[in-house]
């Protein structure tokens, strides 16, 4: 009698306020009471959804402050019905808040892409993008399933549903095989024992918005949280091949879950780990079949930072980047005291006009000489354009993958193709690089060979010899002002630098990218931490490469001043006489004194041809200059090793 009075009652009260705007007193009338629920089913007689709310509790939540029809739009009048309810859009209103500068993190900032969203904005559009907002899917989560309907709380209060140590009874009523497997690892111990301190749940490894059925996706959402707990050994791991293919989209590449299992986490010393001594080969066995005990200590955290733990890494970095360092702070030097003199040289005259005198820039002469000296034949050109392009390939690919977590790499690999025509496109590349190396070494044999009065320090030769250290020692007194310009002859000392530098880094990043290639076949013939310096070597050695090639070199070859913009020697084969007298004066004067000058004089190239000889070089120039660009900004991001 007393439910049917209340009822009668209930539906007076609303009929009196439907005309009159809606308050929430008006809806706590009937949700505010507990236990207020509909009968669920075609007659009623399933069981009861709960439909009240506790007014207090949704008060000191982050929506307190939100009236009942500012989310349940369309309800004009009370009693309403059900057909009339108009589903809660959270996403639109999320979408639409104001920034807060206050919560722009960095980390933000460079997932967002936009410094003018806060948090909330940016976690709505990748919820909107997720498999969970996917309707089709049958994993479909709405907001509502990890926030609860009208108690939001942040997810730092214990009362919030998404709160870390709620996250895994949360996502259990959906997962319950991974929350049981979950709730036996370390991690899900862990959490109930915080005095081992904190432990990751559900929302830590996966994050709480970026849910995602596509694995490469899902893969890098997963390391970068692995990363917030286990720093130093995500670093490690993204330093090596495991790490950066993976990160590429490489499906047979070690990720985090192959190695430590992804809900059933456990201890290394634990003998359920699938990373502990006695289950380590059984590890790799997964992927590399053929593996014995000696490719166990391939070291997939390895770093170069512990000499206690990994020597020999420590010991090849070391190495490697004190000759990185050495050969920077030379050339660099060089290239910059050169730049000075050659600018201060030409760097103002006094002229006079009309009885007054002023200053101005001097400008190189450009010599037009009726005939040019040929300083290389086409197979030597030819050579040099397959090393030029090689090596850029090589750059191009090679340092994609070396800083596979740059914005730019990923876009390049998705944009030739994906990841497996991107190596082989590096391969391809290798082949060429070392061919053309050992190619132009045979021919070089072969020539001396043929020639037995060859003067192995003589001028023709590309060996060092005391010249090119009186050169070296002249050159410097010339940049600080204190000699004259040395005279040189057909080879310079930094000309034999770039050459023999070649050989060693073919040697280098050779053999170790031969390793690499065949890391099944090494790692089961060599303990597998050799693998780990092969990376480091190859890695480091390309890094000098670029770091020469396309600023060195470039300098000394085309953007000195004398030579600015652009020296075409290399693409027509010629210098003009003038030019030549200037560039190699010792080696003129000897020519001209044994008549064999005019034996290597030639016609000048055409206009067509040095028009093509412009067009080729300022492009390669160009590419050049942008993957340096590219390779700095990696390096700055990611360092070196």
């Amino acid at each position: 009698m007393n439910k049917l009075f209340f009822s009668i009652s209930l539906f007076l009260f609303c009929s009196a306020v439907s005309a009159e705007k809606l308050s929430d007193e008006s809806c706590l009338e009937c949700h505010g009471e507990a236990g207020f629920s509909v009968p669920v089913g075609e007659h009623g007689d399933g069981y009861k959804r709960s439909l009240d709310i506790n007014a207090g509790a949704h008060k000191e939540s982050v929506h307190g402050g939100l009236g009942c029809v500012g989310c349940h739009e369309g309800i004009e009048e009370l009693p309403h019905s059900k057909e009339g309810l108009q589903a809660v859009d959270c996403v639109t209103c999320h979408s639409r808040m104001t920034p807060d500068p206050v919560s722009n993190s960095w980390r933000q900032r460079k997932h967002a892409g936009s410094p003018s969203k806060n948090q909330t904005i940016i976690n709505t559009e990748r919820y909107t993008s997720s498999i969970h907002a996917d309707s089709s899917k049958e994993n479909n989560a709405s907001c509502n399933s990890c926030h609860t309907a009208h108690y939001v709380y942040r997810s730092d209060d214990p009362r919030a549903l998404n709160h870390k140590e709620n996250s895994p009874k949360v996502c259990g009523t959906c997962h319950a095989e991974q929350l049981e497997k979950y709730r036996r690892s370390l991690h899900g111990a862990n959490v109930n024992r915080p005095w081992k301190g904190d432990s990751a749940t559900c929302s830590d490894c996966h994050s709480s918005h970026q849910i995602t059925d596509e694995k490469v996706a899902a893969h890098r959402v997963v390391t970068e949280s692995c990363g917030s707990c286990h720093a130093s050994e995500v670093n490690a791991y993204m330093s090596t091949t495991h790490g950066q293919l993976a990160w590429l989209g490489n499906p047979d590449a070690a990720k985090c879950a192959n190695c430590h299992r992804p809900h059933d986490t456990h201890a290394i010393n634990d003998p359920k780990s699938k990373v502990n001594e006695a289950n380590k080969l059984e590890t790799c066995q997964q992927c590399h079949k053929e593996a014995t005990a000696g490719f166990t200590q391939y070291r997939v955290h390895g770093t170069t930072n512990n000499f206690e733990k990994y020597p020999y890494m420590w010991i090849a970095a070391k190495f490697m980047v004190g000759i990185v360092i050495l050969v920077i702070i030379f050339f660099y030097a060089h290239s910059m005291l050169w730049f000075y003199r050659e600018a201060h040289e030409r760097v103002i005259e006094w002229r006079t006009h009309n009885s007054m005198r002023y200053r101005v820039r001097v400008k190189k002469e450009k010599h037009k000489s009726e005939q040019h000296f040929r300083r290389f034949s086409w197979q030597w050109r030819l050579n040099h354009w397959a090393l030029a392009l090689s090596v850029m390939t090589l750059v191009f690919t090679g340092m994609s993958v070396m800083y596979a977590d740059a914005p730019w790499s990923t876009g390049i690999v998705d944009a030739v193709g994906g990841l497996s025509a991107f190596m082989l496109i590096h391969r391809f590349a290798a082949v060429i690089f070392m061919g053309s190396v050992i190619g132009h070494a045979i021919a070089v044999i072969i020539k001396i060979r043929r020639n037995p009065d060859f003067d192995w320090f003589g001028p023709n030769s590309l060996l060092p010899r005391k010249k090119d250290w009186a050169d070296m020692k002249g050159m410097f007194n010339w940049f600080l002002g204190k000699g004259e310009m040395p005279k040189l002859d057909r080879w310079t000392y930094w000309e034999k630098f770039d050459y023999w530098a070649v050989y060693w880094g073919a040697i280098v990043i050779g053999v170790s990218g031969i390793m690499l290639w065949g890391s099944d076949i090494v790692g089961n013939i060599l303990p597998g931490w050799v693998l780990n310096i092969a990376s480091i070597a190859h890695g480091v050695e390309a890094f000098l490469a670029v770091m020469t090639l396309f600023t060195v070199h470039f300098f000394n070859n085309h953007l000195r001043p004398s030579k600015f913009p652009l020296d075409t020697v290399m693409f027509t084969g010629s210098w003009g006489l003038e030019e030549f007298k200037e560039e190699r004066p010792e080696e003129y004067e000897r020519l001209l004194e044994s008549g064999e000058l005019e034996s290597h004089l030639v016609a000048p190239p055409s206009k067509r041809a040095d028009l093509i000889a412009h067009i080729l070089g300022f492009t390669l120039l160009s590419i050049g200059l942008i993957l340096l660009v590219l390779v700095i900004k990696g390096f700055l991001q990611g360092g070196l090793v």
